[in-house]
């Protein structure tokens, strides 16, 4: 403990001394998420980057997020605690061969999740988060053909409940398909008042068996509001952390994922953020995140669209 204090007085004092701001998502670990001047989902942590006074801004979360805070803030320091925190469902979508699935469907407008590179940004027309994404389609006429990028079961849900028909790309995120439907059915016995809750990157399966589908801001809020005081989480157990501070009285039970050797779902490559990197990338200002002018300038144009539509 002596030394966990020790750090987070360390990178609280750098934090001052630098005019920096540390943004993490609510999949970080809960000593990550405790440190942060925010937490939030992608739509929120975006805002957040657009508008902030900071000079430095430490994007704890994974790649693409802190690619999107440099995009919003060009001439703003953006750095990384750890430059191999990844995303299995950007990672899906190379942008060389999305360029190709793009030029195999002219004239459609094309929608990608904000989980996505800069590179792939740089093609899409509007980029969209799961807090907004329904609310930016319902907006876009309705006989305009559209390309969805790259969460294949997300885009099955948003056709679904916008009456869409989409052209999907097929990715996928590693935490989100690996929701045990088995494990879900056996806790649903086992707490039959509970509330199932799961985020729209979870398979169909998964999404049939639950009673609030949502982006994590939304569960979150969920939470909160409803009167029921058992909740089964299919979504990264990261949340949990932050749904258990708000509600203490409540009780929050991740859905576990198919490998039975775990009892919840986390994401590796969120984890590879610790205190330790975090204090060492503000004291050191490196991992640094830099995007080529050109691309910055294309890719700004979709977020400012998402952003717009948004309000």
């Amino acid at each position: 403990m002596d030394k966990k204090n020790e750090l987070i007085e360390k990178i609280n004092a750098l934090k001052k001394e630098k005019n920096a701001v540390i943004m993490a998502h609510y999949y970080q670990s809960a000593e990550i998420q405790d440190i942060a001047d925010i937490v939030g989902d992608s739509l929120a942590l975006a805002q957040w980057a657009a508008n902030t006074k900071a000079d430095i801004m430490v994007v704890c979360g994974v790649h693409f997020m802190g690619e999107t805070a440099k995009i919003l803030s060009p001439k703003k320091k953006v750095l990384v605690p750890d430059k191999n925190a990844g995303c299995s469902l950007a990672d899906s979508c190379p942008a060389d061969e999305f360029a190709k699935f793009i030029q195999q469907h002219p004239d459609h407008i094309v929608v990608s999740y904000v989980n996505t590179t800069a590179a792939v940004k740089t093609l899409t027309d509007i980029v969209v988060t799961s807090t907004n994404a329904r609310k930016i389609i319902d907006q876009l006429p309705k006989d305009a053909k559209i390309i969805f990028a790259p969460d294949r079961n997300f885009g099955n849900y948003l056709n679904n409940v916008t009456g869409r028909n989409m052209v999907l790309w097929n990715g996928g995120c590693h935490v989100h398909e690996q929701f045990s439907v088995e494990k879900l059915i056996e806790l649903k016995r086992q707490y039959p008042t509970a509330k199932v809750l799961a985020h729209p990157e979870c398979k169909n399966s998964v999404l049939q068996l639950a009673d609030v589908i949502g982006s994590t801001q939304a569960l979150l809020n969920y939470t909160q509001q409803n009167t029921a005081t058992e909740f089964l989480i299919a979504t990264e157990s990261g949340i949990l952390h932050e749904m258990q501070k708000h509600s203490p009285h409540k009780r929050f039970i991740p859905v576990p994922p198919i490998d039975s050797m775990h009892d919840c779902n986390e994401c590796h490559y969120m984890r590879l953020n610790t205190l330790e990197k975090l204090y060492a990338c503000l004291r050191d200002e490196t991992p640094e995140i830099t995007i080529a002018t050109d691309t910055q300038k294309k890719a700004i144009r979709p977020i400012l669209k998402m952003l717009e539509m948004s309000k």
